[in-house]
C-alpha cells in the first residue's frame, strides 16, 4: 500500500494515502460535540423556567459542559499522546453515549447537571483527540482543507442544535432529547471503531513542567491559541448579543434569528474555502487570521453604528466570515509546529483558550453595557476593539505556514 510522507512535527511517521475518506467519523465527531452543547444549552431556560430554578442554577447548567472541558481537555490531550489518540477517541464517545443514556434512565430531571458534566468530560476527551487525528491523517499541503471541513462540521452543529434540540423537547421533553445524543454518540462511536485507521503514539522527548510552560509560551503557540479565541469570543458575542441589538431596533424575533443564522451559516461556508486558500498558498496563515479578527471586528462595528436589519445582517455576515477565516488556519498552524508525539497535548491546550474565548466575549460585551452602564452599542464596539488588538497581537512574529 503507498504511504505519504511525513510533512510536520506532528505528524505520524507514515498514513495511507487512502487513509482520508476513513476519517470521515472524525467530522462527524466535531459535529457531536456542537450539537450536543447547544442543543441543550440552548433550551435550558425552559427547563429553568418550568422548575422555578433562579437564574444562578441556570448559569451553573450553561457553564458546566463548557467548565469540563475548560479542565479536562489539556488532560485528554496528553493522554491521546500517551497511549494513541484513537482510543481517547473512542472512550469519549461511549463515555459521551453513556452520560446522555444515564439520564434517560434515571428519569429524574434533577439528574439533569449531573448528566451534562458528564457529557462536558466526554467531549473534552473525544474533541482534541479528534483533531489531533485530522492533523495526523491530513499531508501539510491538505492540513487547512482538512481543518476547514472539521470546523464546517462544528458548525453545522451549532447551527442545527438550538432547533432541532427544541424539536425534540416539544416532541418528548429532555428525555427524548438525550435518548437521542447518546444514539448518535454511540453511532459515531461504532463508525469510528470500524473505519478511523490506527494512530499509534509517536515517540517523543521527555518535556518537564518547565518546559511544556516554555513551550505554550512561544509565539508558534500562543499567536494562534489567541487568534482562535479571538474568533470564538466573536462567534459567542455574536450569537448572543446581535439578536438584542435588533430587537433594540425594533425588528422582530425572525430578522434578529436571521442575523444569528446568516452568522453560524457564513462561518461554516467560508471555512472550508479558507482551509483550501491556505493549502494552495492563496492565503498566508497570519494574514489570513489577522485578516479574520478584522473582519469579525468590522461586524461589530456595523452592529453598533447601522442597529437596523441591514446593520444587523452585514454584522452578522462580517462576524461569522471573520470567525471562519481564523478557524482552519489558526489549527493548521498549530499542528505544524507541534513538537513529535505532542499534537494531543497541543490541540488539548489550543481548546482551552477557544473556550475562555468563548465564555470571554459575551462577558466582555455584557460587562461594558450593563455593569459599566454604556449600553450595548458601545460593548459591541469595546469587542471591536479588542478584536483589533487581537489581530495586532495574533500576526505578531507569526510564523509562516
Amino acid at each position: 500500500m503507498a504511504v505519504s510522507k511525513p510533512t510536520g512535527a506532528g505528524d505520524a511517521p507514515a498514513t495511507p494515502a487512502s487513509a482520508s475518506w476513513r476519517t470521515w467519523p472524525l467530522l462527524a465527531a466535531g459535529f457531536v460535540t456542537a450539537f450536543g452543547a447547544h442543543a441543550t444549552a440552548a433550551n435550558l431556560g425552559r427547563y429553568a423556567t418550568g422548575r422555578h430554578a433562579s437564574l444562578l442554577e441556570l448559569g451553573v447548567l450553561l457553564a458546566l459542559y463548557d467548565g469540563a472541558e475548560v479542565l479536562l481537555k489539556p488532560a485528554f490531550g496528553a493522554l491521546a499522546d500517551r497511549i494513541g489518540a484513537r482510543p481517547v477517541l473512542l472512550g469519549g464517545l461511549v463515555g459521551f453515549a453513556g452520560a446522555s443514556a444515564a439520564f434517560v434512565l434515571a428519569g429524574e430531571q434533577d439528574a439533569l447537571a449531573a448528566a451534562r458534566l458528564g457529557q462536558g468530560a466526554a467531549a473534552a476527551a473525544f474533541s482534541p483527540a479528534a483533531g489531533a487525528l485530522v492533523a495526523r491523517f491530513s499531508p501539510a499541503d491538505r492540513r487547512g482543507r482538512a481543518f476547514g471541513s472539521y470546523g464546517a462540521w462544528k458548525g453545522l452543529g451549532y447551527t442545527t442544535g438550538p432547533l432541532l434540540g427544541g424539536a425534540l423537547i416539544a416532541l418528548g421533553g429532555f428525555p427524548l432529547l438525550f435518548a437521542t445524543l447518546a444514539a448518535l454518540g454511540l453511532g459515531v462511536a461504532v463508525w469510528a471503531a470500524v473505519a478511523v485507521p490506527a494512530a499509534p503514539p509517536l515517540p517523543r522527548a521527555r518535556e518537564t513542567v518547565l518546559g511544556l510552560a516554555r513551550r505554550l509560551a512561544q509565539p508558534s503557540f500562543l499567536q494562534p491559541v489567541l487568534a482562535l479565541a479571538g474568533a470564538t469570543a466573536a462567534l459567542g458575542a455574536g450569537v448572543g448579543f446581535l439578536p438584542v441589538r435588533g430587537a433594540q431596533a425594533g425588528l422582530g424575533p425572525l430578522a434578529t434569528g436571521a442575523a444569528a443564522s446568516l452568522l453560524a451559516l457564513a462561518a461554516a461556508l467560508v471555512q472550508p474555502r479558507a482551509g483550501r486558500a491556505r493549502d494552495s498558498g492563496r492565503l498566508p496563515g497570519p494574514a489570513g487570521m489577522a485578516a479574520g479578527l478584522l473582519l469579525a471586528a468590522a461586524g461589530f462595528a456595523a452592529a453598533a453604528s447601522l442597529p437596523g436589519l441591514s446593520g444587523l445582517l452585514l454584522a452578522g455576515l462580517a462576524v461569522g466570515a471573520g470567525a471562519g477565516l481564523v478557524t482552519p488556519l489558526g489549527f493548521a498552524a498549530l499542528a505544524a509546529t507541534a513538537p513529535p508525539g505532542r499534537l494531543g497535548q497541543t490541540m488539548g491546550a489550543a481548546e482551552v483558550g477557544r473556550e475562555l474565548g468563548d465564555a470571554g466575549g459575551p462577558l466582555l460585551v455584557g460587562a461594558i453595557a450593563g455593569v459599566a452602564g454604556l449600553g450595548l452599542g458601545i460593548g459591541l464596539l469595546g469587542l471591536a476593539g479588542t478584536l483589533l488588538l487581537t489581530a495586532t497581537a495574533s500576526n505578531w512574529r507569526q510564523q509562516a505556514t
